[in-house]
C-alpha cells in the first residue's frame, strides 16, 4: 500500500507556556504515515523560539473553556504568518516560518514509495558510487594489519582494475558477468607491477582475481550488488608449480659455504631447520623464544594468518639464533626485507656450486620436504608449518614421491638368465 505523504500538511503554531504569558512556536505537521503502523501521526517540532505579542484574529475562535473564557487562532498576515506587535517577535515567526517550508517541501517531494521501491530507489543510487573506490575501501579496512604480501597483493589488484577501466572509475552499476569474466581474460595477461618487465604467472593471476572476486563479495553483503555474482564465476585454475628445495647434502654444502652477509646466512638455516617464513623470523624478539626444559620452542603470531603459534625447534635452530640478547632486541638484527634479500642470497648459493634457483622461501620448502622425507606424518609438518588446511602441506608429499619413485629404479640386478 502506498503511503500518502503528498497529503502532509506543515503549519506553524503556538503552545502556550504553563507559567509565563508566553507562547512557543512549533511545526506541526499532519498526516504523516510511516512504517510502525497504519494510522497517520501529528508531529510537532519544537523550534526553540517564543514570542510574547502575537496578534489575535478575533474573528476566529480558537476555543471555549467550561468557565467560558474564549481563546482566538493568531492572526496571520496574506503569507501565513503570524503576527506580532514586537520586531524581535516578528523575526521569530518569519524564522518558524523558513523551518516550516522546508518541512514542507521535504514532504511534497518525498515519493509516493513502497518499501520495496523505496528499496529501488537506493539500489539505484548505490550502483552509480564507484566499485574502485570502494575496493580500496575495503583493502584499508580489512587489511590494515594483514602482512605486508597481502596489503601488496589487495594494492596491486586496486591498480590493476585502473588499468583495465583506463580510469580510476568503475561504477556498481556496470558491474556484470560479462565485464568479470573480461577482467579474468585481463588478469592472465596483466603487467607485472614495479619495475618488472612481463606478464604475471598464472598463479599469481589465480590469486588477483581470488581478491577481486573477495572485493564483489563484500559489495554483495553490503548491498551495492543485488547479486551474488562472486559466485556465479569460476576462479582461474593455479597451475601446480615446482617447489624448489635443498637435499640435505646441499643444505650442509651451503652451511660450510662463506656468505658476505652473516645474518642471511643464519636466518635462511635457521628457516630450513623450523620451517619458519622470512617474515616471522625478521620480527622475531628473544623474549619470544623459551627454553622448557632441555628444549627450546619458538611462541609467536604468524604475520601471514595471524594464527598463534608455538614451534619447538632444535638446539641447533637455537645456536643459529646467535648469543642472546635483551627480550625487547630482535633476534636476527638486520635482516634485509624481501626486496633487499634476493642478490646477496643468489651470490651465496652461487658461490656453494648449487645451480637450482633458490628463493629465501626455498628454505622453509626445504623443511617441509625433509620432514616428510624422513618420515613426519603430514599432519605434525602442516601444524609445524602453521598451514590452516593439511591441503597445503599435502603439496610437498608430491615431491616425496617423486623420490620413492627414483628410489625404485635405485636398485637393479641382472636378470638375463631369469626364466
Amino acid at each position: 500500500m502506498k503511503k500518502p505523504l503528498a497529503h502532509t500538511k506543515c503549519t506553524v503554531k503556538l503552545r502556550k507556556s504553563e507559567y509565563h504569558n508566553e507562547w512557543y512556536l512549533i511545526v506541526e505537521s499532519y498526516p504523516v504515515f510511516n512504517s510502525s503502523g497504519s494510522k497517520p501521526a501529528r508531529i510537532k517540532e519544537a523550534l526553540n523560539r517564543s514570542i510574547t505579542t502575537p496578534i489575535w484574529d478575533k474573528s476566529r475562535n480558537a476555543r471555549t473553556s467550561p468557565d467560558g473564557t474564549v481563546t482566538y487562532k493568531p492572526k496571520r498576515d496574506e503569507n501565513g504568518v503570524i503576527m506580532c506587535r514586537s520586531e524581535v517577535d516578528n523575526e521569530a515567526c518569519l524564522y518558524a516560518d523558513k523551518v516550516r517550508a522546508i518541512r514542507q517541501r521535504e514532504y511534497d517531494n518525498a515519493a509516493l514509495y513502497t518499501d520495496s521501491e523505496a528499496e529501488q530507489a537506493a539500489q539505484i543510487e548505490r550502483s552509480q558510487c564507484n566499485f574502485i573506490e570502494y575496493f580500496k575501501q575495503v583493502a584499508d579496512k580489512r587489511h590494515k594489519n594483514s602482512s605486508w604480501s597481502i596489503i601488496t597483493n589487495w594494492n596491486r589488484v586496486y591498480e590493476l582494475l585502473k588499468i583495465f577501466t583506463g580510469s580510476n572509475t568503475l561504477l556498481f552499476g556496470d558491474i556484470d558477468l560479462r565485464l568479470i569474466e573480461n577482467f579474468k581474460y585481463f588478469m592472465l595477461n596483466a603487467p607485472q607491477g614495479g619495475s618488472k618487465s612481463g606478464t604475471v604467472s598464472r598463479n599469481t593471476a589465480a590469486t588477483y582475481f581470488s581478491i577481486f572476486k573477495a572485493g564483489l563479495k563484500q559489495a554483495f553483503i553490503d548491498g551495492y550488488l543485488t547479486i551474488d555474482l562472486a559466485a556465479k564465476v569460476k576462479g582461474i585454475p593455479e597451475q601446480e608449480s615446482r617447489r624448489e628445495h635443498l637435499t640435505l647434502e646441499e643444505l650442509n654444502t651451503l652451511a660450510q659455504t662463506p656468505c658476505n652477509n652473516p645474518v642471511i646466512k643464519r636466518a635462511a638455516l635457521f628457516s630450513a631447520l623450523t620451517g619458519i617464513r622470512h617474515v616471522d623470523i625478521k620480527k622475531m624478539k628473544w623474549k619470544e623464544i623459551v627454553k622448557e626444559g632441555d628444549h627450546y620452542r619458538v611462541n609467536f603470531t604468524q604475520q601471514k594468518t595471524k594464527g598463534v603459534e608455538y614451534t619447538p625447534i632444535s638446539a641447533q635452530a637455537y645456536r643459529l639464533c646467535g648469543e642472546r640478547l635483551d627480550d625487547k632486541r630482535l633476534v636476527f638484527e638486520g635482516l634485509p626485507d624481501p626486496s633487499w634479500i634476493s642478490k646477496p642470497l643468489e651470490r651465496w648459493v652461487k658461490a656453494s656450486g648449487i645451480t637450482k634457483h633458490i628463493t629465501f622461501h626455498c628454505f622453509r620448502h626445504t623443511f617441509a620436504t625433509l620432514q616428510l622425507a624422513n618420515g613426519t606424518d603430514i599432519y605434525t609438518v602442516s601444524k609445524m608449518l602453521g598451514h590452516t588446511n593439511v591441503r597445503t602441506t599435502q603439496i610437498y608429499t608430491k615431491v616425496v614421491d617423486e623420490k620413492k619413485e627414483d628410489a625404485a629404479d635405485a636398485i637393479k640386478i641382472n636378470l638375463d638368465n631369469v626364466e
